[in-house]
């Protein structure tokens, strides 16, 4: 039986492993203890886990459920970062998290729970999740599968290597400037980014980053994704706003041909050759498939976004160090931080009201103009990144004598598409449809219309039926062969 058990978490996606737990094929304490094992088998190359929580999992998996659970018995991981999980330490990539252990589930978690999830850990963020590579002071870099020199993208790096390495077929994330859609295209799966208000925050926030930021999930394949937005999307207690919930189901939409779609490929943010290649390749493979597509220059100042979205980050970092100050009694110290966070903190994290409002205002602004544009285009289409993911210690060896500038250019020459549409609230994805001559990943990226995911997720399985990519597996896995 482990034998087979490992063969099905090579091969088996959530949904598929499921289905085996409720026909009675096999149990959801063997399953777990699979996961495990395939955890520590590649976990000392990648160092992808924060915390493991094993025994509450396994205790967990022992109590009676109910039946017909659309994950039941499925092991996966949570995000250490925003995002509470009952026993496990809300480091947040920092030292200054110390070693405080949550008391109860984000909403989110809680949903992931009652499909019938097993939480057996939790996985790695950069520092305050603001870095696009998961490397940290607190926990180090983690690796990615394909090779194990370069970065899994950040911030939801950690989730993103276990996918792609077969531990799990799925792991929870968030995403406030691209850390779903990043690691995704960094390591060779699907990222999917909800609208803003459609995922639930609570209970400890109304939103995250001015509603910038959103959780999900990083999946190997796009049914997966869809099921698990269908399983935790929606208001809860005492939310400020919400999303409109669609009136037939994500998981439905995969099943469901898109139809023929005006597609938009962005003109703009430069691009290094494979990157081009990566936007031709996707253009041409959506030509294929009788989807019409175009130029498009969107009505915006590159660079203008990205400092305003630092108005917003800045400040909400430095209200999370106060509040971390105020709960343990002392106030944190620039030594307890790391410098792209000091130099953050000391530019933008005392800016005046109305700064903070005048970027709320820009943000909202940009929504409505990037809307408008969208009427004459189903999809917008680009690479997630501008570039093959870097060799780790490369993208984020930041010390205080720079300037925030000099900072968001390294990382927005890097990934200069990803952070519009958490400032529009757009639904967005990294597909991974492409690897380069050496070997590495480079996701395609598509961003629909607000609200409009089932749209995204209906081409989405459209792409992986055309180019499927479960399949390729990289050199750092858990498979038995």
């Amino acid at each position: 039986m482990s034998h087979e058990l490992h063969h099905l978490l090579d091969s088996h996606d959530g949904i598929a492993l499921g289905e085996r737990v409720n026909a009675g094929d096999i149990s959801r304490e063997a399953l777990l203890e699979a996961a495990i094992e395939r955890l520590e088998r590649v976990e000392p190359s990648l160092n992808a886990v924060v915390d493991r929580l094993y025994e509450s999992a396994r205790e967990e998996s022992r109590q009676p459920q109910p039946s017909g659970r659309l994950f039941a018995g499925v092991p996966t991981l949570v995000k250490d970062l925003f995002s509470p999980l009952k026993g496990a330490r809300m480091t947040q990539g920092s030292i200054v998290g110390g070693d405080v252990r949550a008391e109860f589930d984000a909403e989110a978690v809680a949903r992931l729970r009652r499909a019938g999830c097993l939480l057996m850990g939790t996985s790695t963020s950069p520092e305050f999740g603001t870095s696009y590579t998961t490397e940290s002071t607190r926990h180090g870099a983690t690796r990615n599968p394909w090779d194990l020199e370069r970065s899994t993208g950040g911030s939801s790096g950690g989730a993103a290597a276990l996918v792609a390495a077969r531990v799990v077929p799925f792991a929870h994330g968030n995403d406030g400037g691209g850390s779903l859609r990043v690691p995704a295209s960094c390591c060779g799966v699907f990222g999917f980014k909800p609208s803003r208000g459609l995922m639930p925050s609570g209970p400890m926030a109304g939103e995250g980053w001015g509603g910038m930021g959103t959780s999900h999930a990083i999946t190997r394949s796009v049914r997966d994704s869809a099921a698990l937005l269908d399983a935790t999307a929606g208001i809860d207690l005492g939310a400020p706003y919400a999303a409109p919930v669609s009136t037939f189901s994500a998981l439905e939409a995969t099943r469901r041909d898109p139809g023929a779609l005006r597609i938009g490929v962005i003109e703009g943010p430069e691009l290094s050759p494979e990157a081009a290649k990566v936007a031709r390749q996707t253009a041409a493979l959506c030509e294929s498939l009788g989807h019409r597509v175009e130029r498009v220059t969107l009505p915006l100042e590159w660079d203008e976004l990205y400092q305003r979205c630092f108005d917003v980050i800045g400040p909400s970092t430095q209200e999370l160090l106060d509040t971390i100050g105020r709960m343990r009694g002392q106030p944190v110290t620039e030594e307890e931080i790391e410098p792209r966070t000091r130099v953050m903190l000391r530019e933008r994290g005392h800016i005046d009201a109305t700064q903070y409002v005048s970027a709320i205002n820009y943000i909202h602004a940009l929504g409505r103009k990037i809307a408008t544009t969208q009427l004459e285009f189903d999809v917008l289409l680009s690479p997630t990144l501008a570039r093959k993911p870097p060799v780790i210690g490369t993208l984020d060896a930041f010390d205080d004598t720079l300037s925030l500038d000099e900072i968001i250019h390294a990382f927005h020459s890097y990934c200069p598409f990803t952070a519009l549409y958490n400032a529009t609230g757009q639904p967005a994805m990294s597909v991974p449809l492409y690897w380069t001559d050496d070997g590495l990943p480079l996701g395609s990226h598509f961003a629909g219309r607000f609200g409009e995911e089932n749209l995204l997720f209906s081409l989405a399985a459209q792409l992986e039926r055309a180019q499927p990519w479960a399949a390729r597996v990289p050199g750092i896995n858990a498979c038995l062969s």
